[in-house]
């Protein structure tokens, strides 16, 4: 019968509804990404429906299961490791298939990381865009940030541990310092949220690596988030770019402009001008 698709912690176990529990404990199946992980929760609140793994590696094969369980009158809730399914976790083709085979589909309301950050934030929340999980590959992360760069509300992203310095050191470059925040271990003993600029986070943390669940905000495009930089700081940019990370003149000039939202046409003609006017190195 019903499709539901029920909301469980992201952290504290006390943050689930009422009716999601009577939903996960009246249902025929409960298809989960971990069953381990789902059987704990299922334990605490003392409920006994039996679980069957759901996960990216399985989805089809497990979707044409539970599509003839819910053809045949099944009460089936889906679920994933901690807060809303589908929000960056397997579900959508299990919906679809539902939706097309004229089965109903009911989503509980409930926990979600994204949500939950966005909130406690203070970054502006008048409209946001959730993007999840970049690519691991650095040309393909870089590239889907340069995308993102012109987008005028807040950004919302998950990222792993030992992924997130890379991340937040991409953003400098591809969206330029703007203010941030990483936020970590939501609703568990050790949240914490760190609010700053990408400069200071990246420098925060790239001298102490984070564990747990991490979500990254960073503001939006905005014409008032900083003052337009003099000359001096876009040539110690360039300098810098050249000296310490040996890139040409013609990516460091890129990579500045894109860190302080002007056009590389502005950048290059203080270059020049830098050029020109600056004495020969020794």
């Amino acid at each position: 019968m019903p499709l539901y698709v029920v909301p469980t912690p992201i952290g504290h176990l006390e943050d689930i509804t009422y009716r999601a529990v009577r939903v996960l404990r009246e249902a025929d199946l409960i298809a989960c990404e971990d069953t381990r992980r789902t059987r704990q929760l299922l334990e605490h609140y003392g409920i006994s429906t039996p679980l069957v793994s759901y996960h990216e590696h399985n989805e089809q094969q497990r979707t044409r299961e539970l599509l003839e369980r819910l053809q045949a009158g099944a009460t089936v809730a889906l679920v994933s490791d901690a807060g809303t399914p589908l929000i960056s976790d397997p579900g959508s083709y299990l919906i679809r298939a539902a939706i097309e085979a004229g089965l109903p589909v009911s989503a509980l309301p409930g926990p979600c990381a994204a949500i939950t950050a966005l909130s406690a934030s203070g970054l502006p929340v008048d409209g946001f865009r959730f993007v999840g999980f970049l690519p691991h590959k650095v040309s393909a992360r870089r590239k889907a940030l340069e995308m993102l760069a012109a987008e005028p509300v807040t950004l919302v992203f998950y990222e792993a541990p030992h992924r997130l310095l890379a991340f937040l050191q991409d953003a400098l470059a591809i969206l330029g310092d703007r203010p941030a925040v990483v936020a970590r271990e939501l609703t568990k003993w050790h949240e914490t949220y760190l609010r700053g600029t990408l400069t200071t986070l990246a420098t925060h943390f790239a001298a102490e690596t984070p564990r747990g669940e991490i979500v990254v905000l960073i503001q939006g495009k905005t014409s008032t988030s900083f003052p337009p930089p003099d000359a001096t700081t876009l040539l110690t940019s360039i300098e810098q770019l050249i000296t310490e990370q040996g890139l040409s003149p013609t990516e460091a000039v890129k990579q500045t402009a894109q860190r302080y939202g002007l056009s590389r046409r502005q950048v290059y003609q203080q270059w020049l001008r830098h050029r020109v006017v600056a004495p020969p190195r020794a």
